[in-house]
């Protein structure tokens, strides 16, 4: 999720912005799914973007550089 904006950042243990993960995934510095997997990240993006009204075959473009993220670079 683009966070340049600001109104988006997730919040580090001593209350500041991240620069790195949005509200939706980290909250005072911890993230708010720990065991959620980049495919499980991958498959629930797809059907928000599926919601949103995107065509089933753009979600697989949008998505196919989660697994690149820092949070799954492991």
């Amino acid at each position: 999720m683009p966070i340049a904006k600001g109104d988006k950042n997730g919040t580090e243990a001593g209350g500041a912005k991240s620069f790195k993960y949005c509200i939706h995934c980290y909250a005072d510095g911890k993230f708010t799914l720990p065991d959620l997997t980049a495919d499980g990240m991958k498959a629930h993006v797809k059907g928000k973007l599926a919601d949103m009204g995107f065509p089933k075959f753009t979600t697989g473009f949008f998505t196919r550089g989660i697994h690149k993220l820092e949070r799954w670079k492991s």
